[in-house]
Order: structure tokens, then sequence, then C-alpha cells
């Protein structure tokens, strides 16, 4: 069996979407379930992983340098090429309407994973009216697909409130082998220049504005000493301090896990995450966790692996730095440990996973050679 995993929101430089489909290409290579392709205008063809296939796109401002497919038909023509038995959408754009005409034309399954909170991201830049047309674009597109899938609760009721019925949560996941607390270096405060006692908090992820980094900036300067922020990642300018270090977005996952492991906690103020994917990997390096009460990532925290401070507010964020010092921070972070490699591990979430595509595509679909479908032509 064939699947092909759509979307113009995977790019080597990183991000939720792409480590979710790198992991589920290994795992499934690993596992032999199934052949997988990954269709994406931001790769080249092949690249680190055999299954990366580059389709034409053009640049579109405004979308931390991801690249749209040129056009609808171009790549339908893609994807039909690829002969899927399976196709996943992780885009609302072009890649959705491909894969719904080659359903139409050819009766392959399509899955949409609503991973981006795109009526947010565009009111954020057009205002409110912009937000209510997306929320009807959005109710159209997704109720043609055969299974919708978000990776949060908050996801999924937003989609229901938009009108689109029966979409399910699935959480995504973190490799705990990789992302594990004897990834510690007692170096690292030595290589950044500061002394054994400070307080390191780190940040990891995208420097842009929905991130509410500027806050995180406040509340460090608020703290003082001996506090010192870690920022990892890339995008916009920093927030810039003496009490704050940069480091450039890492492509290797332990090299990240290395960094995470070596710091307190991890802090992450954005109040409008889907899911959270790095709150899970610092969680799985023995991190408690100070986030904020809205988003995705409040899901992921409890009172046993960390602290959740009111959004949009620097003095509460900062209030909950200083809380969780004085809690046991090794038992936060064995908490935190337990809940990842029990719930959040790749080896239990992609099972998951491949029984919803198993569900979908039934025992006859599945054993139909996609090359034997007659596909509609234009």
């Amino acid at each position: 069996m064939h699947l092909v995993d759509i979307t113009m929101f995977y790019a080597a430089e990183g991000g939720g979407v792409s480590t979710y489909l790198n992991a589920k290409s290994q795992w499934l290579a690993r596992t032999g379930q199934m052949r997988h392709t990954i269709l994406s205008p931001n790769v080249d063809d092949g690249g680190e992983l055999p299954s990366l296939v580059r389709v034409p796109g053009v640049p579109l401002p405004g979308i931390n340098g991801y690249r749209m497919p040129v056009s609808v038909a171009a790549l339908e023509r893609r994807l039909r090429a690829a002969g899927p038995d399976l196709v996943e959408v992780g885009d609302a754009g072009h890649s959705a309407w491909a894969a719904l005409r080659l359903r139409e034309r050819c009766g392959v399954p399509a899955i949409a994973f609503y991973h981006s909170d795109l009526p947010r991201l565009v009111e954020n830049r057009f205002g409110q009216a912009a937000r209510q047309a997306t929320h009807k674009y959005l109710a159209h597109l997704y109720r043609e697909f055969d299974l919708v899938l978000a990776p949060s609760r908050l996801m999924v009721e937003q989609l229901d409130a938009m009108g689109v019925r029966g979409a399910l949560q699935q959480p995504l996941g973190i490799d705990s082998e990789v992302f594990r607390p004897d990834r510690r270096d007692p170096g690292l405060r030595a290589e950044l220049g500061l002394p054994p006692g400070a307080r390191l908090l780190v940040y990891a992820g995208r420097f842009t504005p929905d991130k509410k980094l500027s806050l995180l900036g406040e509340a460090v300067r608020k703290l003082g000493a001996p506090y010192h922020l870690l920022m990892v990642g890339g995008g916009d300018a920093p927030p810039s301090h003496e009490r704050i270090s940069v480091l450039p977005f890492q492509r290797d996952q332990r090299a990240l896990a290395r960094l995470l492991a070596s710091c307190d906690v991890l802090v992450h103020p954005g109040d409008c995450e889907t899911f959270g994917l790095i709150v899970l990997e610092a969680m799985a390096c023995g991190l408690p966790v100070v986030g904020t009460g809205g988003g995705g990532v409040a899901e992921l925290v409890d009172e046993r692996s960390g602290i959740l401070a009111r959004p949009n507010c620097a003095d509460s964020l900062a209030g909950a730095i200083e809380a969780i010092y004085q809690r046991d921070l090794a038992a936060l972070g064995r908490h935190a440990r337990h809940k990842t490699s029990e719930y959040f591990d790749w080896k239990q979430i992609f099972p998951q996973i491949l029984r919803r595509y198993h569900s979908l595509l039934g025992a006859g679909q599945a054993a139909q050679p996609a090359l034997e479908r007659i596909c509609v032509t234009d």
C-alpha cells in the first residue's frame, strides 16, 4: 500500500509538520507497514529521505519562507503519477484541492490533517472579516474529505464550531530515545559564559510574532539574576538582552535534545499553538514546562509537570517561572518524562494513525492496487 503526504508546510528547516512527516517516513520504512512519499514544494528530490519528491512552487510572502504549489492541476497530475492508495493533506491550499480532485477521478481516499490555525493567522494580517471568510472556506473544504484529523481538543472544537463535524483528535508524538534526560551536558553553562548556578531557561522554535517572544523577553528582564534564557531557532530577530543567548535552529534532533536536557525549564509563552511538539520534546528530556493557559500546550502540561501562566501577561509569566523554581524540579521532570514516554512516543502514536488509515481504506480498498484503478481523465 502506498501513502502519499502532500503539504506546502514541509521544509528542511523544520517545524512541527516536518518533524511529524520525517518521523512517519522513518517509522514506516523501519516497520515495512507501507510505502511512503512526501510531496512538497520546499525540498529537493530525495534529500535526506528517499521518500521526498519536490513539486513546483512559488514563494508566498508572510508564511515563514514556505512555497505554494503553482497550480491544483499540476499537483493533481503529480499525485496521479505517484499512484497512491491514500493521500494525507497537511494544508488547506492547492494540496487539499488536488487530493480531492484525485479522489473524485480515481477514488483515492483523502485525509486532511488540520495542523495550522489558519483563521487566526489570517485575522492577524487581514482582520476579523477575513477570519470569518476563512471559517466558511475551511468548512466548505474539509466537509469534502473522508476523514479530518486535528492534533488537540482545541482544534477539534474549532473545526466543530466552523461546521466541520466528526473531526478526530490525533495527537502527535516524539522519539523518546532521542529526547531523554541523559542527553544533559553539564558543560553548556560554561559554553554560554554563565556561572554554574545560573537558572537556565530555554525556548526553542520559530522566532515569529505569534510565539509571543517579546512577552518572554520582558519576563526575563523582570526576573533579572540569576535567570538566563537560551533561545534556539530562527526567523525574525529575537528579543535582545544581556540575559538572553541565541543559538541557531538545530537540524540534528540529538543536538537539540542535548540543549534541552542541559537547561532547567522550558518556557513557551505562546497562547495559540495547535499542539506544541517542542513541549513534549522538552518533557521527554526531563524538563518541567512553564506555558500559558491558551492553545494546545495547555492540554499537554499538568500540575505534576509544570505551571501555566495567564496568556499575554509578562508579570504572570515571570511569576510562574519563579514559582516553578520553588518546587521540586527533579520530580516534575521525572513525571514529564514518564508522561511523554508512556503516551506520546511515536511507537504509540503511529499505530494509532495506521489504524485510522486501515479503517478508512477497508479491507477491500487496501487490497486493490492503485495502478488498477480506472481514473477519469480531463
